[in-house]
């Protein structure tokens, strides 16, 4: 037996982490140092809109379930519920070193693909200079300063999973199985569905190649076991992810991703997002050559010229004879010319450059696998740019109508581009620089290095302005464009520089002709000034911020607003409705801050509430609010209206229905388009609409003006009423309807909930005086919640002991390893 070589075997491993950990705390030396945190505007507005169910976690030890703070009220699990995965989040937090949130996804993301190239075979050496470019790419550092992250730490992840696939294939089943159901496990906790999407596809693509190898070298067999014993793998991992895959599942049917029953009676229902909505955050065709170049494009939008006084554009500005003229044409010298979303995601030129290489170099099952992989990114990432093949793929590709933002495609690009070139790399200097070898390096210096070095030369022969920059005056786009391409060629020539020593070193063999040692820490430091250069262009100090204990400072509104205890909602009227997750913080809002609110509320919003909202700008703007036609902000129990310039003034509304309410009448409807459309002129106050297509209701006996019932008690995931009335009737509540998990009560008998106005609950409730409580224990959280703690507890089990037989076997069956 042999015995294990420190230096070989466990040394690298350690320099590995050092390196990282090493990384991570310079980059990031702010939130180390200097007791900062990170100035995410998402989870800003996530923060907001979630407070109400981290208050009452922190003062009751239970989940809410449900949040009455944005849009009125919808389902927690994609706002903020804990699970009972405590395991997967203690071995996340081992694996990340315990680092801060939301860094340690940077950290675990070298430490991931770290891993995924020792699966491969690439030397430890070479695999900390590929974790670094995976890691360091803007998309990451980007996404993690706007605050998405989950996405980042799913995309973290992704590599983990990958490896244990790949090592059960390359003859390591255990080791295999024990990485594929940890790594999957939590890559799944990060609950981002699309990239879990993405890596299915690479995941498949991997599969054909493997299958079409095994298929030819007559070893179907083989392939087809090494499949069924991942299956339980895959499924320990699914499993701890079990209640939340069933609630997003569930509610996604009746989210924007969902279907809309808004239809005529001989068409399908649509499913999925609206096309429009999907590729609406897509980029140009050619953008993806940020890649090689950052600022090909001129940047991320943020830059302008105007503030530059030695620019050719500042300069022309400073001497135009009309200031007038002048100030309004600074707004049009942003550095970025591209006509769409500014995106400059840079993956790195030297990881370009061994990309190209890697086709060269690495294994044909390789570049088979994962060029397809990364021109199908790049295809996916330009959306409306190729919008023959982007909605073939949305109408005809099962689930991905239901994401939106088609750059975080390039993710899979960005995943494909160190592993081939490490491949590629580790291939050569296994096998040395030779005639044949030199030849080869200079076809994939010349096709990067080459480009570069051509963009520099004719960028004058570029047009550098946009579409809508067209018809701006000759003399400002002549500056313009003469700026833009100094930008656009001092990047070039920076990667031109990167490309070439790198070219060079290899050329000249000098991993051989030097030191081994030498070359790996050049390259790696090469890596690292080359990508953290450019993310700190697009991650500064603004990224950061003193921690307080508040994050929305109340305004003097908020505070007169919270003077009454009443259960009631506010609009905001200087936020747009999608995305104010700021007024969440203190109140029941209408609006909110979710890529997934319930479809009904937003067709509710489309149709009805917006028009209100115009309707009572203008009303108010004359003199003139009739606060009792304003039906549908009533029926949501619309008590205030904020407005001004920093929230700083209120309306109240006298006629807001409050909590619930009887009515007098029922207009019922055969449909959800009529049901809908009745709301534009109905008395929400003494009139219901109920679509009898899908709802029974009994005649409603005239009430008298006693009636009356009141909320005297609420949790996040309970309501309960008090009700009296001498002929009873049908009440509405003001509370949202959603057909799963809720229940109501009255007297303690199960009652039938209905629809009414579209969007609300409403309960028939006899004469007399009764108790109506409305209890929402949706089963993906009560029984799924289950599946996943005992679960999780069980992939940990799995992940130890396949290391520990792994481990074993290797420590009998060690061979000397030169490397």
């Amino acid at each position: 037996m042999k015995k294990i070589n420190f230096s070989a075997h466990i040394l690298p491993h350690i320099v590995a982490a050092s390196v990282f950990l090493v990384v991570t705390l310079i980059f990031f030396s702010p939130i180390f140092f200097e007791h900062k945190v990170l100035n995410q505007g998402d989870i800003q507005q996530h923060l907001s809109s979630s407070k109400a169910l981290r208050d009452f976690r922190a003062a009751t030890g239970e989940e809410g379930l449900w949040v009455s703070s944005m849009f009125s009220g919808m389902p927690a699990y994609l706002v903020n519920l804990d699970w009972s995965d405590g395991a997967v989040v203690a071995v996340k937090k081992i694996l990340s070193l315990f680092l801060v949130h939301p860094v340690c996804n940077i950290f675990l993301a070298f430490v991931s693909f770290y891993i995924l190239l020792l699966s491969f075979n690439v030397r430890p050496y070479l695999a900390i200079a590929g974790a670094l470019a995976f890691g360091l790419s803007s998309y990451m550092i980007i996404g993690l300063g706007a605050g998405h992250n989950a996405r980042i730490g799913s995309i973290a992840l992704m590599p983990l999973a990958m490896a244990g696939i790949h090592l059960a294939f390359s003859d390591r089943k255990i080791l295999g199985f024990g990485v594929t159901a940890g790594g999957l496990a939590l890559h799944l906790r990060e609950n981002h569905m699309q990239i879990t999407y993405y890596l299915v596809i690479i995941v498949a693509v991997y599969g054909l190649v493997q299958f079409a190898i095994a298929f030819r070298q007559k070893q179907l067999k083989d392939f087809f076991k090494t499949i069924l014993m991942l299956v339980p793998a895959v499924l320990i991992a699914a499993a701890t992810f079990f209640g939340q895959f069933w609630a997003i599942t569930e509610y996604a049917r009746y989210s924007i991703r969902g279907p809309s029953e808004l239809r005529s009676a001989n068409a399908p229902a649509a499913d999925g997002l609206d096309p429009g909505y999907a590729f609406g955050y897509g980029i140009g065709a050619m953008e993806p050559l940020t890649l090689l170049i950052p600022d090909f494009f001129g940047g991320n939008g943020s830059r302008a010229f105007v503030q530059d006084e030695q620019s050719a554009t500042y300069r022309a500005l400073a001497s135009a004879r009309d200031n007038q003229t002048a100030n309004q044409l600074a707004q049009f010298s942003r550095t970025y010319w591209g006509g769409n979303t500014p995106t400059p995601y840079y993956a790195g030129a030297i990881v370009v450059f061994l990309f190209v290489l890697g086709i060269l170099f690495a294994g044909r099952k390789y570049v088979w696998w994962l060029v397809p992989v990364a021109v199908l990114s790049w295809l996916m990432s330009i959306g409306e740019s190729f919008s023959s093949f982007n909605y073939l793929l949305f109408d005809y590709l099962p689930g991905y109508n239901q994401f939106r933002s088609t750059t975080f495609s390039l993710i899979m690009i960005l995943f494909a581009m160190p592993l081939l070139g490490m491949i590629g790399l580790e291939s050569l200097l296994k096998e040395g620089v030779t005639k044949g070898s030199r030849r080869k390096l200079l076809i994939a210096g010349g096709a990067t290095a080459g480009l570069c070095l051509a963009l520099a030369v004719f960028a004058g022969m570029l047009k550098l302005t946009s579409s809508e920059e067209a018809q701006l005056p000759a003399w400002f786009l002549n500056a313009l464009e003469s700026d833009r391409r100094g930008v656009l060629r001092g990047d070039a020539l920076r990667s031109f520089g990167f490309i070439f020593t790198m070219l060079i070193l290899l050329y000249l063999d000098a991993p051989k002709r030097i030191s081994q040692a030498g070359f790996y820490a050049f390259l790696i430091l090469m890596m690292t000034i080359d990508l953290a250069a450019v993310d700190k262009r697009y991650f500064t100090e603004a990224n950061y911020q003193r921690k307080r204990a508040v994050t929305v400072e109340a305004t003097a509104a908020d505070l007169e607003i919270l003077k009454d205890k009443e259960y009631y909602r506010i609009i905001n009227l200087q936020e747009p409705f999608s995305i104010d997750g700021t007024s969440s913080y203190y109140h029941n809002s209408l609006g909110g801050y979710h890529g997934a609110k319930m479809r009904r509320y937003q067709e509710l919003y489309d149709s009805s509430i917006a028009l209100e909202l115009r309707r009572f700008i203008s009303d108010a703007q004359q003199g003139r609010l009739i606060f009792s036609s304003y039906g549908t902000l009533n029926m949501l129990n619309t008590k205030y209206i904020v407005y001004g310039p920093g929230r700083e003034n209120i309306i109240q509304n006298p006629a807001a229905n409050g909590p619930a309410w009887f009515v007098q009448d029922v207009v019922q409807v055969k449909s959800p388009s009529e049901e809908l459309s009745s709301l534009r002129t109905l008395d929400t106050r003494h009139t219901a609409v109920v679509d009898v297509s899908e709802f029974t209701i009994d005649a409603v006996p005239m009430n008298d003006s006693a009636s009356q019932i009141v909320l005297s008690d609420r949790k996040p995931y309970w309501l309960k009423y008090e009700a009296n009335s001498a002929s009873g009737g049908l009440v509405v509540f003001s509370e949202i309807y959603y057909p799963k998990g809720w229940t109501a009560r009255i007297d303690g008998v199960e009652a039938p909930i209905l629809r009414a106005d579209y969007v609300l609950r409403a309960l028939q409730i006899p004469a007399g005086s009764h108790v109506v409580e409305f209890t929402f224990a949706p089963k993906p959280y009560v029984i799924g919640n289950k599946v996943t703690m005992a679960s999780s507890w069980v992939m940990v089990l799995v992940v130890v002991a396949c290391l520990g037989w792994s481990l074993k076997e290797n420590t009998a069956e060690r061979k000397a390893d030169p490397r």
